[in-house]
């Protein structure tokens, strides 16, 4: 009889353990004063990776298009800010692997093609998502990602970096790209955190 009754006892204590890690696990207590919003455009799908650069905008205006325009813009921001960190970075390692003498000029070479590189590829940046919603206020609200392709950039840099004379001489298409991929995968890396 005390066996059956310490079984019981453990069973049910075991149950009643298991269903409360279950339910305390699902049901987070939700801070006092937040409420949980969707955002839409944002999931780990619009994320960059190893092949494209990718950010997401959102606008909000009393007029649809407005609103596109301040997403759109928002996210063509952001995408030059990924851009250009990541090429800075390629461009260091590079110069800091490679055998140039004149490093510095070389930095600042790398520098200057990033910045007519980035502005010119935005504009062809492609739309992967577009929302919208009305918000409580009667105003639109576009949520937008945007991609890039890593390769087509590469391109670019190869084709500016190729016809440069100062470069010319010293520039290795190879090591480049190869820095530049180990860049891409690190920015999806931290992206995926």
């Amino acid at each position: 009889m005390k066996r059956t009754l310490i079984y019981i006892s453990f069973s049910s204590l075991f149950l009643f353990s298991c269903g409360m890690g279950k339910n305390a696990a699902n049901k987070t207590p939700k801070p006092a004063g937040e409420t949980l919003l969707e955002s839409y455009c944002s999931s780990d799908e619009y994320l960059s990776n190893n092949d494209y650069f990718r950010s997401t905008g959102i606008g909000e205006s009393m007029d649809q298009m407005t609103a596109n325009k301040k997403a759109r813009s928002n996210a063509q921001s952001e995408l030059a800010k990924t851009i250009k960190s990541v090429m800075q970075i390629v461009g260091d390692n590079y110069v800091k692997s490679s055998e140039v003498n004149n490093k510095e000029e070389l930095t600042e070479t790398f520098q200057e093609m990033s910045r007519t590189i980035v502005d010119q590829e935005l504009v062809g940046a492609v739309k992967i998502c577009e929302k919208y919603t009305k918000t409580a206020e009667g105003n639109y609200k576009c949520y937008m990602a945007l991609e890039l392709s890593g390769s087509d950039i590469l391109a670019k840099y190869n084709a500016k970096l190729s016809s440069d004379d100062q470069i010319k001489a010293d520039y290795n298409y190879e090591t480049f790209k190869e820095t530049f991929d180990q860049e891409m995968k690190k920015l999806e890396e931290e992206q995926k955190k």
